[in-house]
């Protein structure tokens, strides 16, 4: 098999593409960006290409994908707050993405995607225990209501072209190579300041975790058998840590005592934020979906990585 994956440069993407490799798959990696840390050590691996192109560029990504079998699009806006600030960034750097990937797709004969979705789509579900097949969809961030609009354009290309699609909405991803989010901004400003640490919000938020290489191993999994159709599937460790808790971790990891936590106040660290969903990932685990880390141990190794690192 020979697959394209968008944002092969990032985080996921780069964990997914380790274990492709590893499973037999020719991989090739494209990316906008000039940071190729996470793949530097693929780069002289025979299964591995890299290009560095702007998904939006149609031409570039349909020379790019020529052959492949399979496309893993994680490409999209990663930064929530900025997208906020300023919607064209959702809307080009993850809805169009989606968009030119299926254009792609249907001109050079892929029939299968994965598409990385999110728990923003659900927007504040305080006490539901989210199950796919939820009705009442309604994001509060940018960044989820692109990522459900993906999910809508992916589902029209499916029918009208017969396309497999796979979707997994997921929660806070983390783990070695971690670039972003909550431990890693927290790692930053106790490096500056050891003694006191601003939390936005509360510190109650409440949320679950996933660790990369669990993630990485049910992409692969659930690809390599995919169905007909679209799939789509919550994927969670049904396990939860609040930001506080998060806080005590990276401190203890970094060998901190009587850190003073400075907080912003409210029940959110910005606006657009969920402090607190449930997934309910019953059909995922039917179809085999396992995990290794639940949320907390999946933060503790991420600390251990992103400090090593």
């Amino acid at each position: 098999m020979r697959a394209l994956v968008t944002g092969g440069a990032g985080f996921i993407a780069s964990h997914l593409e380790d274990l492709l490799i590893e499973n037999g798959w020719d991989v090739i990696g494209v990316d906008m960006s000039d940071d190729v840390r996470n793949v530097a050590h693929l780069m002289n691996n025979d299964s591995f290409e890299y290009h560095k192109i702007d998904i939006n560029d149609k031409n570039a990504l349909r020379d790019a994908s020529e052959g492949c079998d399979f496309v893993f699009h994680l490409a999209a806006n990663s930064d929530i707050r900025a997208g906020n600030e300023n919607a064209e960034i959702d809307f080009r750097n993850t809805f169009m993405t989606t968009k030119n990937v299926l254009d792609v797709m249907i001109e050079n004969g892929i029939k299968n995607i994965f598409f990385s979705s999110t728990s923003a789509i659900y927007g504040d579900k305080l006490g539901v225990n989210l199950k796919e097949d939820e009705g009442d969809l309604r994001p509060l961030s940018h960044y989820g209501a692109y990522k459900l609009a993906s999910e809508s354009i992916i589902s029209s290309y499916t029918h009208m072209y017969s396309l497999n699609s796979l979707i997994f909405r997921f929660p806070n991803v983390v783990g070695p190579r971690l670039t972003h989010g909550v431990i890693f901004d927290f790692i930053k400003k106790l490096r500056k300041n050891p003694n006191e640490l601003e939390i936005l919000g509360n510190g109650l938020q409440n949320k679950q975790y996933v660790h990369v290489l669990d993630l990485a191993k049910g992409i692969v999994s659930f690809s390599e058998r995919i169905e007909e159709g679209m799939s789509i599937y919550n994927i969670s460790t049904d396990s939860f840590i609040d930001v506080n808790k998060i806080a005590d971790i990276v401190c203890e990891g970094m060998g901190l005592k009587d850190v003073r936590y400075k907080y912003t106040g409210g029940s959110v660290g910005w606006k657009g934020d969920v402090p607190s969903f449930s997934y309910d990932i019953g059909k995922a685990e039917s179809k085999g979906w396992e995990f290794e880390y639940d949320s907390e141990q999946s933060v503790r190794e991420t600390v251990k990585a992103v400090l090593e690192e």
